[in-house]
């Protein structure tokens, strides 16, 4: 039977990117803003930058590769079509690889402890060097987690235990709420020490931090932090910063994320005013910022650690986990008004009443280019006894039998069953872990679906026809130069 007449798993349907916003936006314009780029600066736009959006105007179009799936009983299938695994841009394949990590993180490596998140913000002035500056992302990283042991280990003494190692898994979110670039630091961190007895086995020490912990922990940070810009002369010994320039080809993404992080237009006409916003009257607020439970501020390095999971909270532990690994933007929010200018809602009205960010498309892809990280610039990292090579980590991370992984372990159980200990997870077994939808099971006749073929591009040509799908797919539209190239 052809592949558009099988009946589709209830709650789940094809994903068309080219009928959103976001697409459409970047297929109208991004060779438009790269050749822009190449005018007004000799390095232009990055490599990786054009590599992620070349994949992102691939990214579920039929016309670029698809999987067949069957069902050997009734002889139907539908289509699949391939991703493009971007980790800056890219909504879908963001979604993917957080619900991935989040059922790998509560499967196979958080033991059954309390955690506590820890948010870390710091100056804006120190976020556009950390977008690219991986070393110095590295270091700062170090600083945090060494202050947060230090102290649960203070804690731990005044227990008259000596010594105990902790565990943290940390995410570096690169966003903010308004497509600005906002580095800052998401940590997932055992509530306690895991400590070795006189026989050798471990134990689980649990801990609670109080708001004298969060300070100490925050001034720590601060001050070697500091110290740390100084040693590197990134500030001088007044703690000024320095004239201090970036390789020739960092200064156009150095330029991007400036201009990103202070809400402000790079080029065109509107250089170095700040992004318009759409506000509602009658809506402002004090803009005196309420101190929160469990935050303090030093130096303008904000640290909160309210948030705290009980031991046997799995479901909310991987519900948090994938918010911090939520996506740098919402393809909801993003919508192109009649006037041809883009309009991007807050999650949340800001104290002065703005609800959303008014872009011209020009202005859209710096912000949109901004958030796409350098190629190995790791946003995930694993501290103590989740590092992978910490010699006490198999005894901390769960040991589930492999009889286990299709029914879950004893308690929650996610109605995916259990990842995998390592490897790929298949699209299918996540759809189910989160949405409940089982795509492999057919409508018509309950029997098991199979991946059958997978199709290369090019070579789908005849099926794509057959369905009424365009066979070769939208393309990017070649660049206009001015005064052209802000026309929507």
């Amino acid at each position: 039977m052809p592949a558009c007449l099988a009946p589709l798993p209830p709650g789940w349907s094809r994903r068309r990117p080219e009928t959103s916003a976001l697409y459409e936006a970047i297929r109208r314009h991004a060779l438009s803003f790269a050749l822009r780029l190449e005018e007004g600066a000799a390095p232009g736009l990055p490599r990786y930058v054009r590599r992620e959006i070349d994949g992102f105007l691939k990214c579920g179009i039929l016309a670029h590769g698809f999987v067949r799936v069957h069902c050997r009983s009734c002889r139907d299938d539908f289509l699949v079509a391939f991703s493009c695994k971007g980790r800056g841009i890219c909504p879908s394949c963001a979604a993917r690889r957080m619900t991935e990590t989040a059922a790998r993180w509560v499967d196979r490596l958080f033991p059954e402890v309390a955690f506590r998140q820890w948010v870390l913000a710091l100056p804006w002035e120190l976020r556009p060097r950390l977008s690219w500056d991986g070393g110095l992302l590295t270091e700062v990283l170090s600083v945090l987690h060494q202050a947060i042991a230090s102290r649960l280990r203070l804690l731990l003494r005044r227990r008259g235990i000596a010594g105990g190692e902790f565990g943290a898994a940390a995410v570096v979110q690169r966003f903010g709420s308004a497509l600005n670039l906002n580095v800052h630091v998401h940590t997932l961190v055992a509530d306690g020490l895991w400590v070795r007895d006189e026989d050798g086995r471990l134990r689980f020490e649990p801990l609670r931090v109080d708001e004298e912990d969060v300070a100490a922990v925050v001034a720590r940070v601060a001050r070697r932090v500091r110290n740390l810009l100084i040693k590197r002369g990134i500030l001088d010994e007044g703690g000024y910063p320095t004239e201090d320039e970036p390789r020739e080809e960092r200064q156009v993404e150095l330029a991007l994320a400036q201009a990103s992080a202070e809400l402000r237009v790079l080029g065109g006409e509107r250089a170095g005013c700040p992004v318009l916003r759409r506000k509602e009257k009658g809506t402002e607020r004090s803009r005196t910022k309420r101190r929160k439970e469990m935050q303090a501020n030093v130096l303008g390095y904000d640290l909160e650690a309210h948030l705290r999971i009980g031991a046997g909270e799995r479901r909310k532990l991987e519900h948090v986990s994938r918010y911090l690994l939520r996506p740098a933007l919402a393809t909801d929010r993003l919508r192109l008004r009649p006037d041809g200018v883009y309009e991007y809602s807050l999650r949340r009205r800001w104290s002065d009443g703005t609800v959303a960010l008014i872009l011209e498309p020009m202005e859209l892809m710096e912000k949109l280019v901004a958030l796409v990280p350098r190629p190995r610039l790791h946003l995930i990292r694993y501290f103590g006894v989740f590092a992978p090579n910490h010699g006490w980590r198999k005894e901390v991370v769960p040991a589930i039998p492999d009889g286990e992984q299709d029914d879950g372990a004893p308690g929650w159980r996610p109605a995916g069953g259990l990842v995998p200990g390592s490897g790929h997870v298949d699209w299918a077994k996540l759809l189910k872990r989160v949405w409940a939808v089982d795509v492999l099971t057919c409508v018509r006749c309950g029997s098991r679906r199979v991946l059958i073929k997978v199709v290369e591009p090019g070579a789908g040509r005849a099926i794509l026809l057959h369905l009424g799908e365009d066979p070769a797919g939208p393309g990017a539209e070649p660049a206009r130069g001015p005064p052209d190239w802000d026309v929507a």
